[in-house]
């Protein structure tokens, strides 16, 4: 029987779409569909990988990028009988673009009126920070979110050899096994480096099934995942008890 998981972590196709853009670093009103619709399929086909729900907006919004990119490929009109201005076909999209961030920053803005006058501290993180060096202590960014962690588990895909009829079963790689031995390796070290948790030799089945555990701890808040200056991402027990997620006592 495959492994199927369903994590309601993930954010819906606007906050996908502004990633991308951020991450290309293009004007969201001259959009490069034919780019980011590209990049966008991949990452559909990451959650397909990992056997995550892909829930149906982003499909719908899958083929509303594929029906722009096709409308922008057709010739423009340029009969002498038509005067008006042709609507570009991303004007739509880009409006809801636009209203999505309007509203995601106002909603930012009023959890932060929400917490004003209190003491907020982020779990875990002041007791990570207090293990550092100063020099370190000023590397270390905010945590990352879904959608920089997955394409950093994309990256790691791309290094892996090719797998035909690839069938990963629960008796074979569990996640919940996975989630002890990254928790036995964060009570040794203060930290791990995610690329490390990715052996080049290990079978595919089980590179997918440690991103599910990394994923899962996460979602627990049993772990911090954060970003240094220089692109290294690492992972932090977010406290130091022996517990472990599955484990029989």
């Amino acid at each position: 029987m495959a492994y199927n998981v369903k994590l309601d972590i993930f954010e819906g196709p606007l906050a996908l779409l502004l990633y991308l853009i951020k991450k290309n670093r293009v004007d969201i009103y001259d959009i490069p569909i034919s780019t980011i619709t590209e990049q966008y399929l991949e990452y559909l086909e990451v959650m397909r990988t990992l056997n995550l729900e892909v829930a149906g907006e982003f499909l719908l919004m899958a083929s509303t990028l594929l029906h722009i990119k096709s409308r922008m490929l057709l010739p423009a009109d340029t009969s002498e009988e038509d005067d008006t201005t042709e609507e570009d076909p991303r004007e739509e999209l880009v409006r809801r673009l636009i209203e999505y961030q309007r509203f995601r920053l106002a909603g930012e803005e009023l959890l932060k009126r929400r917490l004003l006058g209190r003491d907020v501290f982020k779990r875990g993180l002041s007791n990570i920070l207090d293990g550092l060096k100063e020099e370190d202590q000023k590397t270390v960014v905010e945590e990352l979110s879904i959608l920089e962690l997955v394409s950093a588990f994309r990256e790691i895909l791309k290094r892996l050899p090719k797998e035909s009829g690839l069938e990963f079963t629960v008796d074979r790689f569990r996640v919940t096994d996975r989630i002890n031995s990254i928790l036995d390796v964060l009570s040794e070290e203060e930290s791990v480096r995610f690329d490390e948790l990715f052996l080049p030799t290990s079978p595919r089945g089980e590179v997918i099934v440690t991103f599910l555990a990394i994923l899962e701890l996460a979602r627990l808040r049993m772990i911090r995942i954060n970003q240094s200056a220089d692109g290294i991402i690492r992972l932090y027990r977010a406290d130091r008890g022996e517990n472990h997620y599955g484990k029989e006592p």
